[in-house]
């Protein structure tokens, strides 16, 4: 593999294992005037970035088990973060949104891993931060490409 490649893998493969790690999240946690169970951190931050959006589209992007992230999503559901309705396009799918409640909740995740990361990268300049971002959002763009054209017609079906 390139050198440059097989570098930027790496630090893919580390930046998702620290972001798998339960140390920011309970560190995160700590700080919330809601305690909310660390599973359901990253499916309420991606429906309020996503949504409304699907069980199945949503277990996908986070790599679980549509039936975990379903009965997860109806914890949400239970705690006001979110509401569940019939699809826009297709009435049978059911999709989460965010509640006001859950955009709150979402903010002060915001502002925490803000802080967090402003640890992270104190040393890092203004210019170096936008690069990296710029950078970011165009390999996770030409990645999402990637995996729209090479969906499996199996996937494509979005019910609960």
């Amino acid at each position: 593999m390139n050198k440059d490649l097989l570098d930027t893998h790496n630090a893919l493969l580390d930046i998702i294992g620290f972001m798998s790690r339960p140390e920011p999240d309970i560190a995160l946690m700590s700080e919330m005037s809601m305690p909310l169970e660390r599973a359901l951190l990253p499916l309420l931050v991606r429906i309020e970035r996503r949504g409304p959006i699907g069980v199945v589209e949503l277990a996908d992007m986070v790599g679980r088990d549509y039936t975990t992230v379903s009965r997860q999503v109806a914890r949400l559901d239970e705690l006001g973060l979110v509401a569940r309705r019939a699809g826009a396009r297709d009435k049978r799918v059911r999709e989460a949104e965010v509640t006001k409640a859950g955009r709150e909740v979402v903010a002060v995740i915001d502002q925490t891993r803000e802080t967090q990361v402003g640890e992270l990268m104190a040393d890092w300049t203004a210019a170096e931060r936008r690069d990296l971002a710029r950078l970011m959002k165009r390999l996770a763009a030409d990645m999402n490409a990637w995996v729209q054209r090479h969906k499996h017609p199996e996937h494509e079906e979005d019910s609960e």
